[in-house]
């Protein structure tokens, strides 16, 4: 379809206001918290999900992106415009019920042509729920989010392209938006049980393992399922338990290492439960290894700080340094808070660094089988070049027995 984007974006990301007049055909319409006005075409779900505004540069995995519990919250620009060429089916995906509360792209959904396509995305979206946009100048909102930092907004699917626009500029600026905000609860399994599927390939799909080596508790803010995967065909028993368990749940299940998930929101809401938690496992002295908002909590835990990032980092082609060996690992990444390395206290060591912007990627605590990085070794979508960081955890396990 045509670009519909009667109002966009200057360079420095100011929008001319909630007067703007809908151009004919427009379905669809993302009013941020400042009173920018995007028109477009409306997809997925009817009706208006507000949310933080993120954009994500991956090439592939659109599916995996929409069904990452970490998405919590946030609606998705996707910068890649062929979105939805590859369908969608019930092997992808990271959850059974979609965190993210809406998507944005540049083109109309592509039609499906790959011989896995189950459902056709715009299916997919209605099924559970998912409001979107298309038509639009994403590299124009890149920018504004870029130079300006994620703001809030509301996106909007109506078929009659009836919207009250000063009512969702007010929804949007009163969203109080992620800071402060413990989303974990929202995405955490409702009680524990035991994870045994392992990696996806080509020929036999997804496996089970049926002989475990080692028993690992996975304590889910927000997992992904291919996390549990890997660490299953590590050749783990995983026991899943929800966000809240406390040190004593954790460690009843006599675990020989404990996984610390990737999950929404802000760790230092979390961590309010959560870091007591941590603090009790380190004092067991469990191998321990975190993911994503499970090596923020891990950080908060130690005595360190977190803070929110003013654009984050969403996408699978992130550069990270491994300090102790120069190797540079392109990596996938999701998060919008970081680890404040002035805060860390002696013990602890960055492992692994942004090559972007010096953030942050990895930290280790020194002389004890505790280790975490912010990215995701899974990928799911992305690449597989810190898939090595599963296979470090499983030596630290077989090292401590």
């Amino acid at each position: 379809m045509p670009n519909l984007d009667a109002t966009a974006l200057s360079p420095t990301g100011e929008g001319p206001g909630i007067d703007a007049t809908r151009p004919p055909g427009a379905t669809g319409v993302l009013v941020l918290a400042d009173g920018t006005v995007l028109w477009g075409k409306g997809i997925g779900a009817t009706g208006s999900r507000v949310g933080e505004v993120v954009f994500n540069t991956a090439m592939t995995g659109y599916q995996e992106t929409l069904t990452d519990p970490s998405y919590a919250g946030q609606i998705i620009t996707f910068t890649f415009p062929h979105i939805g060429n590859v369908g969608t089916n019930p092997e992808d995906l990271e959850t059974l019920t979609p965190a993210a509360r809406g998507l944005i792209l540049r083109a109309d959904i592509t039609q499906p042509a790959n011989w896995r396509s189950a459902k056709p995305l715009n299916d997919w979206l209605i099924a559970h729920g998912i409001s979107g946009l298309c038509g639009i100048d994403t590299r124009a909102l890149t920018r504004r989010i870029r130079s300006k930092g994620a703001p809030s907004g509301v996106v909007a699917h109506a078929p009659d392209g009836q919207f009250d626009l000063p009512a969702l500029a007010k929804i949007a600026a009163e969203w109080p938006g992620l800071k402060g905000m413990d989303l974990a609860r929202e995405v955490t399994c409702a009680q524990s049980h035991v994870w045994t599927e392992t990696e996806w390939d080509l020929r036999n799909g997804y496996g089970e393992q049926t002989e475990p080596k080692y028993h690992v508790v996975a304590v889910d803010f927000g997992a992904k399922r291919n996390i549990l995967r890997c660490l299953a065909a590590s050749g783990c028993k995983v026991t899943v338990l929800p966000a809240e368990s406390t040190a004593e749940d954790v460690l009843r299940h006599q675990p020989d290492g404990v996984f610390l998930s990737n999950g929404p929101g802000d760790p230092a809401a979390t961590g309010r439960y959560a870091v007591p938690m941590i603090q009790g496992v380190l004092n067991a002295g469990t191998p321990l290894f975190g993911i994503c908002l499970g090596h923020q909590m891990l950080a908060l835990a130690l005595g360190a700080k977190t803070f929110k990032m003013e654009t984050g980092h969403r996408g699978a082609n992130h550069p990270v340094k491994d300090l102790a060996t120069g190797k540079v690992e392109i990596t996938s990444q999701n998060h919008g808070f970081v680890v404040d390395e002035a805060s860390l206290p002696a013990g602890t060591s960055v492992t692994h660094r942004s090559l972007f912007d010096g953030s942050v990627e990895g930290i280790a605590v020194e002389g004890k089988p505790v280790f975490s990085v912010q990215y995701h070794p899974e990928a799911s979508p992305g690449p597989q070049d810190a898939h090595y960081l599963f296979e470090r955890f499983i030596e630290k396990i077989a090292a401590s027995k």
